[in-house]
């Protein structure tokens, strides 16, 4: 098949498809980066963890690696369906993430629990804040979010609630 012919083919193919304006890839797209920069930044905590109830917080924690990995999969998969092209490059990620840089080394299960709930909030209020826009642009795509926000608030109530007191 000639280059023109697989062009046309295409062509076809996407005039069927809904193609999702600039402004949803770019909406996804920052989704996608804060997602998988928690899955990195919560495995950074998983691996350096130390102090009381680390086995609990340790296994926590992979339940929110999971988590964000999925929804990050989720989404990318969800962009390519629109026609756009996500972009998880580790460059990428790094240059545009609203998460803040995780600290090297051995962390305290007090201070992961803190950490880590601030990066649920801020992964949170990136899909918030884009939420509108995107139920907008396409309510699809805008379902996907309400789950992913309703897993991150869970994980956020659950490690919140790790060192409270009664």
């Amino acid at each position: 098949m000639t280059s023109t012919a697989t062009s046309s083919r295409r062509d076809d193919v996407e005039g069927l498809r809904f193609i999702g304006p600039e402004r949803l890839a770019r909406n996804l797209q920052a989704i996608l980066v804060d997602l998988i920069e928690l899955h990195l930044q919560g495995k950074q905590a998983h691996w350096n963890l130390v102090g009381a109830n680390f086995r609990d917080l340790h296994h926590q924690l992979d339940e929110i690696v999971d988590t964000a990995r999925e929804a990050s999969d989720t989404i990318a998969e969800r962009m390519r369906a629109v026609c756009a092209i996500p972009d998880g490059r580790s460059d990428t990620v790094s240059a545009t993430t609203t998460l803040p840089t995780f600290p090297a080394g051995e962390v305290s299960t007090t201070d992961v629990v803190a950490l880590v709930g601030d990066r649920l909030i801020a992964t949170v209020a990136t899909v918030r804040q884009v939420h509108d826009e995107i139920e907008a642009d396409d309510p699809a795509s805008a379902d996907l979010l309400h789950a992913i926000i309703d897993d991150l608030e869970k994980y956020l109530w659950m490690v919140s609630a790790e060192h409270q007191q009664a």
